[in-house]
């Protein structure tokens, strides 16, 4: 297959070398609004680097859009009017009226759109997806999602960025909807900023908390934040009637269980409640989702060892956390393998040899929850995803016929790509 790839940035390098790789792929076309990095990129992956439009014109058989934010829904548009099969680091465009007027067109062209929700791919999230839909945690009541940078986004970034809910906890919500298999109906958000001043100059947060409902009366907490120094942390907890699952409890989570004493030098528990000699601690952190590159899971995907759904013991991934092994540094590391078979999954829906896993639907979802969230945050009171959607969609057709009669910005560029990349700074 020829390949187009446009973006170079971080992600776009990634998924770059993945390509190559790939025995399905015979040539990568690479394109960037800063020639100089595409021509790197393109010489370390044996691809071609060229401008947009001189991609465009060599018909690739499908096309990944890694490039800036701005760029995503002109590019989306152009790939499907062409006919090329597109995959696209959310989010499809820089608001939700654009996302709507986007998927317009996509769906008006019957053009592939898979969206990268990478979690997805994940060993850890599709073992839990498959618990659940087994009916092993009994009646499913709560789950709790974290997600936690080792290091904040540089100042440049956040303006950009679309804000913590829209650039991070995005992925937090849609691994809710496909691990459950419900629709989040209403939020409640909260937001705090006690770091940088940057963040609250761009009218973001830096720490930021989600009070969820889902179909069915399933209640959810999020929470995330751009500050944890001992590593990158993403995680869930799925409780139910009959027991509780934890995805990304490993020897590389960055935490300490306080109760093992030994983790990072921090004193133990001295004594128990008389006074005397406390019991030694059960080992924690059982592998359900950690190292990457060791074995495949559920999907497909490679994954950690015991990505099927397991017990805390006494295997190598038990432990105290980040004591114990070498914590996440960030999301390219943590998800790399997700990365790699959801790419794989791209090209074959681009042959018609599977079906689309994640669809632009998809991603329209998860942002309708995660406006919620901003206008929660704002108004300070519980949303209704409803109301969202409704206000969306008249301005998402509007924004659909200014394009269909060639207003700007119809087009569509290869930009530079976030310092963060597209998993959010936090994912």
């Amino acid at each position: 297959m020829r390949i187009g790839l446009i973006g170079a940035g971080r992600i776009g390098a990634f998924h770059a070398g993945t390509l190559r790789a790939h025995a399905g792929v015979g040539e990568l076309l690479v394109a960037d609004a800063d020639a100089a990095r595409a021509r790197q990129v393109a010489a370390r992956c044996g691809g071609r680097a060229l401008p947009v439009d001189a991609l465009f014109a060599a018909r690739p058989d499908a096309l990944v859009i890694a490039s800036a934010t701005a760029a995503h829904a002109g590019l989306i548009a152009r790939a499907a009017r062409a006919g090329i099969p597109a995959f696209c680091e959310k989010p499809i465009a820089v608001d939700l009226p654009g996302t709507v007027a986007a998927l317009a067109e996509v769906e008006a062209a019957g053009a592939v759109l898979q969206i990268g929700f990478q979690r997805r791919f994940d060993a850890g999230y599709a073992a839990a997806r498959a618990a659940v839909a087994a009916g092993r945690l009994g009646r499913l009541h709560t789950v709790r999602t974290v997600s936690s940078d080792a290091v904040p986004p540089p100042a440049a970034y956040v303006p950009l960025s679309g804000g913590l809910y829209r650039d991070c906890l995005i992925h937090d919500f849609d691994i809710l909807r496909w691990v459950t298999g419900r629709e989040v109906t209403e939020v409640y958000a909260a937001g705090a900023n006690a770091g940088a001043d940057f963040f609250l100059a761009a009218g973001d947060v830096d720490t930021a908390a989600v009070l969820l409902t889902l179909e069915g009366g399933l209640l959810a907490t999020a929470t995330a934040t751009r500050y944890h120094a001992a590593g990158y942390d993403v995680r869930m907890e799925l409780a139910g009637s009959e027991d509780q699952f934890a995805v990304g409890v490993t020897e590389r989570t960055p935490w300490t269980a306080v109760e093992q004493g030994a983790a990072r030098g921090l004193p133990g528990p001295a004594a128990g409640p008389a006074g005397g000699a406390g019991p030694a601690s059960p080992a924690v952190g059982a592998e359900a989702a950690g190292d990457a590159g060791a074995g495949r899971g559920a999907g497909g995907a490679e994954g950690p060892a015991g990505a099927d759904v397991g017990r805390p013991g006494g295997g190598a991934g038990s432990g105290t956390g980040a004591g114990a092994g070498r914590a996440w540094s960030g999301f390219l590391e943590r998800f790399g393998s997700a990365y790699r078979a959801e790419m794989d999954v791209f090209l074959r829906v681009a042959r018609g040899a599977a079906a689309n896993p994640c669809e632009g639907r998809d991603a329209l979802r998860a942002l309708l929850v995660a406006e919620a969230c901003e206008v929660s945050r704002r108004e300070r009171r519980p949303v209704r995803v409803a109301e969202i959607a409704e206000a969306a969609h008249g301005a998402g057709v509007a924004q659909a016929r200014a394009r269909a009669a060639g207003a700007p910005g119809h087009g569509g560029h290869g930009g530079r790509g976030g310092p963060h990349g597209h998993e959010g700074a936090v994912a």
